[in-house]
C-alpha cells in the first residue's frame, strides 16, 4: 500500500468508533434537580425532597415569560436506606429521569447532620450521582430540610437560586456567613490541620401557606428563608453554631471579609460609629516558640465612614486616628472571641494546622493525630490588627458636631 494512502485508510477504520450519540437523552426526557434536601427518619430510613424546575413557568421559557398561574418549581418526595436509593425510588413518582448535573444546592437537616454526619452522605453523592463538586451545601437549621426546599420565593422563580444568592451576598456584604461546595467541604473533612464550616438556614413564617401560590400573591409573603450563622464539624458531623460577631471574627481570621460593616461606639453613644470595609487582608504564620506550636494573625483593613450619629470632628486627624483605634479594638475582640470558641469545641477552623504543616513539616508529624484535642485548645495566638480610614464620604462633620457648635 502507497504511504500516502496509510493516513486516510486508519481515520477510515475509526470513524465507526467516532460516533457522538449513541448514548444521548432527550431535554423532554429529564428533570433538572435544582436542591436537593435530605431529612433522616427515626426508624433510619432517608428522606429527600428534590426541588425540580418547571421549565413551562420559569421566565425566559419558550413560551416568552412565566404564565403566572403555576409554581416555576414542583417537589417530589421519595424514601430509601441511603441517599442513592432515595434518588432511584423518586423515579418512580416522577415521570422523567432525574439530572443532578445542574443540581446546584445540597440541603441537609440539623438533626441529621448533627447524628450521623456527613461523610457517608458525601460519598454516596460523588460515587452514585452525577452531582458537581461545586454543588452549595447548607444545613437547614430549626427546620426540617425538605420543608425548606418547598418555600416558594417571588423574586427568584427558583427557590434554590434564592438561597444561593442570599448565601453569597450575606458573606460579600455582611461578613457573618460563608458559602461552602462540596469539594471545600471534604478537603477541609479529611485534613487533620483543618475542620470545614457550612452556613445554616432557616424559615421565617408560616411554612405550609409559603408552599403555596398564596405566598406570591402577597408583598411580604407567608414566609421567608434566611441564613442564619454558620455550622462547625469535626470529623464529618455537625457540633457547634457560630453567630454574631464571633461568625464576623471567624472570617476575619479566615481572610474571607470583603465589605463588612463595623460599628463601635463613641463616648456615650452606642453603635455612633459605622465603618465599611472596602478592602481586606490577612495574614496568617504559624512557628515554633519555645518547643510550642504558635500562630500570629495580623489582619489589616481600610475602609470608609459610612455613618456618624455623635458629635466628632472628623476633620481633625487626631480623631481620626482615635477612630481606628477603636476600629482596631473592636475587630481585634471580633476574632479572638472566635479563636476562643473554636478552641473551647476543640476544631480549628482556621487551618493553623495546615499553617504549621507548611511551615514545620517535621514537627507537625509529631503533633498531627493530638492536633484538634490536644494542641489546638491550647494553642497561643497573637492577633494584630491595623484599620485604615479612607475616606469619611461626602460630607466631613456630621451634624450633630455642627448643631453642637452652633449652640456653643
Amino acid at each position: 500500500m502507497s504511504r500516502k494512502w496509510i493516513i486516510p485508510f486508519f481515520m477510515a477504520i475509526c470513524l465507526p468508533f467516532l460516533s457522538g450519540c449513541w448514548s444521548s437523552i432527550e431535554l423532554r426526557d429529564l428533570a433538572i434537580v435544582s436542591a436537593y434536601a435530605l431529612d433522616k427518619r427515626e426508624d433510619g430510613t432517608y428522606v429527600g425532597t428534590f426541588q425540580l424546575i418547571n421549565p413551562m413557568n420559569v421566565p425566559g421559557a419558550l413560551q416568552g415569560g412565566a404564565s403566572g398561574q403555576n409554581p416555576s418549581i414542583a417537589t417530589y418526595t421519595a424514601t430509601g436506606g441511603n441517599p442513592l436509593e432515595v434518588a432511584d425510588r423518586a423515579s418512580t413518582v416522577v415521570s422523567r429521569d432525574l439530572y443532578f448535573a445542574h443540581t446546584s444546592l445540597l440541603v441537609i437537616s440539623e438533626e441529621l447532620a448533627r447524628e450521623e454526619g456527613l461523610s457517608s452522605i458525601l460519598d454516596a453523592m460523588e460515587r452514585g450521582l452525577e452531582f458537581r463538586t461545586t454543588t452549595n451545601i447548607v444545613v437547614s437549621r430549626d427546620v426540617k430540610a425538605g420543608d425548606f426546599v418547598q418555600v416558594l420565593t417571588a423574586i427568584d422563580q427558583v427557590p434554590a437560586e434564592k438561597a444561593i444568592k442570599s448565601l453569597e451576598f450575606t458573606e460579600e456584604l455582611y461578613g457573618e456567613n460563608i458559602a461552602t461546595n462540596l469539594q471545600k467541604f471534604i478537603n477541609a473533612s479529611v485534613s487533620t490541620g483543618e475542620e470545614p464550616l457550612v452556613s445554616g438556614f432557616t424559615v421565617k413564617g408560616d411554612i405550609e401557606k409559603a408552599k403555596t401560590m398564596e405566598q406570591l400573591h402577597s408583598s411580604d409573603g407567608s414566609a421567608t428563608i434566611e441564613v442564619n450563622g454558620m455550622g462547625v464539624f469535626k470529623e464529618g458531623k455537625l457540633i457547634n453554631w457560630i453567630d454574631g460577631e464571633k461568625s464576623e471574627g471567624t472570617l476575619w481570621v479566615l481572610d474571607q471579609i470583603q465589605q463588612a460593616p463595623v460599628n463601635i461606639d463613641w463616648e456615650d453613644y452606642k453603635d455612633a460609629i459605622a465603618y465599611k470595609v472596602v478592602r481586606q487582608k490577612s495574614n496568617v504564620e504559624a512557628q515554633i516558640k519555645n518547643g510550642k506550636p504558635a500562630i500570629s494573625v495580623h489582619i489589616r483593613a481600610e475602609g470608609d465612614l459610612r455613618a456618624i450619629e455623635a458629635p466628632v470632628d472628623v476633620t481633625d486627624p487626631h480623631v481620626l486616628f482615635r477612630i481606628e483605634e477603636a476600629l482596631q479594638q473592636k475587630i481585634k475582640k471580633e476574632a479572638e472571641a472566635a479563636i476562643q470558641e473554636a478552641q473551647v469545641t476543640k476544631t480549628d477552623i482556621f487551618g493553623f494546622g495546615e499553617k504549621l504543616h507548611q511551615s514545620e513539616p517535621d514537627r507537625w508529624h509529631q503533633l498531627e493525630q493530638e492536633w484538634q484535642d490536644v494542641y489546638f485548645p491550647a494553642l497561643d495566638v497573637d492577633v494584630t490588627v491595623e484599620a485604615f480610614i479612607r475616606r469619611t464620604g461626602m460630607r466631613n462633620n456630621p451634624y450633630l458636631f455642627d448643631l453642637n457648635k452652633k449652640s456653643e
